[in-house]
């Protein structure tokens, strides 16, 4: 424990600790707005917008880094309650990780009224006019409708709105986990909308810049959770926690080097890295980028002795600096056109799709032509190697683990890769009937084949518990996750019917589909949507994992056949409409084999009536099937009960005869 006289000298520490942070920032802040300042109209003129004055370019882009930084932080302290919190028997985290809670409730209302100003200044930067000029003109909402940057402003201040109020109202572990993604949508939302989301290849960059905001995001708002923590005892529970932190900033900061080069590679030529104000400034994000990655490193590889201590404190806060200052030249980048873009003739299948087809699609084509996404594909590749090493944990342990399941995991991911990642996704970006095979596969095969590989089981049953005196770790977390409340409702049999059905009309006969199918970030939501619900509705119905409610295998078969009608009303009306669904995108694509977009969406009607069948067979099969398991198990207990115990019935009712046959006689 930490005595009296140390516990002042460890809160100032702390508070040192903070405003040298603090005055980290400030002065990573201070750097932007010269470099606005300097810089003047020159970003303006190069993508060929009018100048809306020194006012809102310096805002536009100081207001960017303090938004992406305030994200970063909120995320990150959530991270980190999620991660290090001992939750009472209520579930209500303690009072090492509350100063981490404590901040996201202080810091998202300061991120939403940021946004929501940023949402203006974004619209006057793009419409090139001074902000009160648009308000005094009533221009206001057709210069945020022509912004894609005015528009991630909203999303942002949207979501960072929720957080904010909703987090003075939860102390639960379980809470922050779900504060986690709103949070992590806001931050993603602006990068996607810059550089990372236009011109050629932006499919691949739209990936990337997924994974490259959130991996910077957690690497700094960990970190600086972790430096302004209070003192946490006793000293093992230290270094558990300390450690357990190390891996989760050294996982974020690899994935972001890794992420940030790649962008770097598509975004600026080598030819411009050292001549331009982007290309320096990446150069300079990717040293920030590689010594946190540095310190990392170092962190992970020290000790726990008291020199260490020292030693460890001053390679964190190296490690934040660093990371602060990438940030600082991200918000830089994303403010300004890219070299590569402008170097670029831009083509249809530049601005549509980032990507040029090689001609109609055959059956080669759709298996042949491939682009890796890098968040669903990378997801799924992480989702089969985690689950192997659970496989050949129990195995080396000498338990069993049916190989049946094993395959039906495997395949499943590999059904996420090859969907999101061959032709099938790049064609389905830009035909609607091979959008609706696309998400047949992800929203009826791929979740089937997931929910039979059972992977909580598994990671219940490899994963080490914690004990009672020790920091909850993974499997505890899981635990929680899997029997909380957020879970009972969305697992219950009703609504995942209603999620499952309605979902289905929302996307497609609503805006949503037609504005998603424009970006590669709509069709990577999509799919994750696909995903999410169609998990969800087969959980319930063939789930081998704990936490749905179970429902009698008879009543599985008729929920099962009760969703039939829905999918073949959604195929007809598909069929039959007389409008397209996302006519705008696909006649400005313009695809020449494509003579008529009624027809094409006739045929993805088509699919989606004719396809749904199959896989809700393939279901029925396997109720039978464990619904037979079931009742040999229940025969085999029940002849072991009649092998080890007396049939008390029996015997008083072979008594009760022969008392009848007494008094008779």
């Amino acid at each position: 424990m930490t005595s009296v006289d140390e516990a002042p000298t460890a809160r100032r520490s702390v508070s040192q600790v903070g405003r040298g942070l603090g005055l980290v920032i400030l002065a990573a802040l201070l750097g932007v707005v010269i470099y606005a300042m300097i810089s003047g109209s020159a970003r303006h003129i190069e993508r060929g917008d009018p100048y809306p004055g020194g006012p809102i370019a310096v805002l536009d882009v100081a207001g960017y880094f303090v938004g992406a930084t305030l994200g970063a932080l909120c995320l990150g302290a959530l991270i980190f309650v999620v991660t290090s919190a001992r939750p009472d028997h209520d579930g209500i985290i303690d009072a090492t990780v509350y100063r981490a809670h404590r901040f996201v409730s202080t810091a998202t209302p300061v991120w939403a009224v940021l946004s929501w100003l940023m949402v203006g200044v974004a619209a006057a930067d793009g419409y090139g006019q001074p902000l009160g000029k648009i308000l005094s003109n009533g221009l206001l909402f057709s210069a945020i409708g022509i912004s894609e940057k005015a528009v991630a402003w909203l999303v942002v201040a949207i979501f960072a709105t929720i957080v904010a109020l909703l987090s003075r109202f939860f102390l639960s572990w379980i809470a922050h986990l779900v504060f986690v993604i709103p949070t992590g949508i806001a931050v993603a939302a602006l990068p996607m909308a810059g550089n990372g989301g236009q011109g050629p290849n932006h499919d691949y960059m739209t990936s990337l810049v997924i994974l490259f905001i959130l991996a910077v995001s957690v690497s700094i708002g960990v970190r600086v959770a972790a430096l302004t923590a209070p003192p946490i005892t006793p000293d093992d529970d230290r270094q558990i926690l300390q450690r357990r932190t190390a891996w989760i900033v050294g996982i974020a900061d690899l994935v972001g080097l890794a992420s940030g080069a790649g962008l770097i590679a598509f975004l600026v030529p080598a030819r411009y890295l050292f001549t331009t104000a982007f290309g320096i400034a990446s150069v300079l994000l990717l040293i920030g980028l590689a010594a946190a990655l540095v310190t990392s490193v170092l962190t992970l590889r020290s000790h726990s002795d008291d020199a260490d201590r020292g030693r460890g404190l001053t390679v964190a806060l190296v490690g934040t600096v660093a990371m602060v200052l990438a940030m600082a030249c991200w918000a830089i980048m994303d403010t300004r056109v890219a070299p590569g873009l402008l170097a670029h003739d831009f083509t249809s299948w530049d601005v549509f799709l980032g990507y040029e087809l090689p001609g109609a699609p055959t059956t080669w084509r759709l298996f042949s032509y491939w682009r890796f996404d890098f968040v669903m594909g990378t997801a799924a590749i992480v989702g089969a190697v985690l689950y192997g090493v659970g496989v050949r944990h129990l195995i080396k342990r000498g338990d069993a683990w049916p190989w049946g399941r094993t395959i039906s995991w495997m395949l499943g991911c590999l059904m996420v890769v090859v969907v999101t990642g061959s032709g099938i996704r790049a064609y389905g970006s830009a035909m609607f009937s091979v959008h609706m095979a696309e998400h047949m596969s992800l929203n009826m095969f791929a979740p089937v084949l997931l929910v039979l590989g059972a992977p909580a089981t598994l990671a219940l049953r490899a994963l080490p518990t914690s004990g009672s005196h020790r920091p909850p770790g993974p499997r505890e977390w899981l635990l929680w996750a899997l029997h909380s409340k957020v879970t009972k409702v969305l697992s219950n049999p009703a609504v995942a019917f209603v999620l499952f059905v309605i979902s289905l009309y929302a996307v497609y006969f609503t805006a949503i589909f037609g504005t998603f199918t424009r970006y590669h970030w709509g069709h990577v939501l999509l799919t994750i949507h696909f995903i999410i619900i169609g998990y969800l509705f087969f959980w319930v119905v063939i789930g081998i994992d704990p936490g749905p409610q179970r429902i009698p295998y008879l009543a599985r078969i008729g929920y099962l056949f009760g969703v039939m009608p829905f999918h073949a009303f959604f195929g007809i009306a598909l069929m039959t409409m007389s409008s397209v669904i996302g006519d705008k995108f696909y006649s400005q694509l313009d695809l020449p084999w494509v003579a008529d977009r009624a027809h094409d969406q006739w045929l993805g009607g088509a699919i989606a009536w004719g396809a749904s069948e199959v896989p809700l067979v393939l279901v029925v099969i396997a109720i039978v099937a464990q619904w037979a398991k079931s009742d040999n198990r229940e025969a085999r207990r029940a002849d072991r009960h009649a092998e080890t115990y007396e049939d008390v019935e029996l015997d008083n009712y072979n008594k009760m005869l022969e008392e009848l046959a007494k008094s008779r006689r």
